[in-house]
């Protein structure tokens, strides 16, 4: 089983996050395996929180050139949780 710190690889901060903050929802990238269930606890273990809600979302790689050179960027999954009322996350907070 993977760790709490294993599964939660950072917050995502843009324009669209933040305007979800307000409805007590924070987004976060997280490891491609994990499962809603796992990211739950996960957030909940970190942060001392309670979830109500995780939807995630499957990325996938864009095909980038360089010349002749064709690479990809990594496939990667995110995760928008929802809180109880009353809840937040500090780290959020001061940006």
């Amino acid at each position: 089983m993977m760790e709490a710190r294993d599964i939660i690889i950072r917050p995502i901060v843009t324009e669209k996050s933040s305007n979800l903050m307000p409805l007590n929802r924070y987004t976060f990238v997280v490891h491609k395996k994990a499962n809603k269930i796992q990211i739950k606890e996960a957030i909940e273990e970190i942060f001392k929180v309670k979830v109500l809600d995780v939807n995630t979302i499957n990325y996938v790689g864009k095909l980038k050139r360089v010349g002749r050179s064709v690479g990809r960027r990594p496939d990667w999954k995110k995760a928008v949780v929802t809180l109880r009322d009353g809840d937040h996350i500090e780290i959020f907070e001061g940006l």
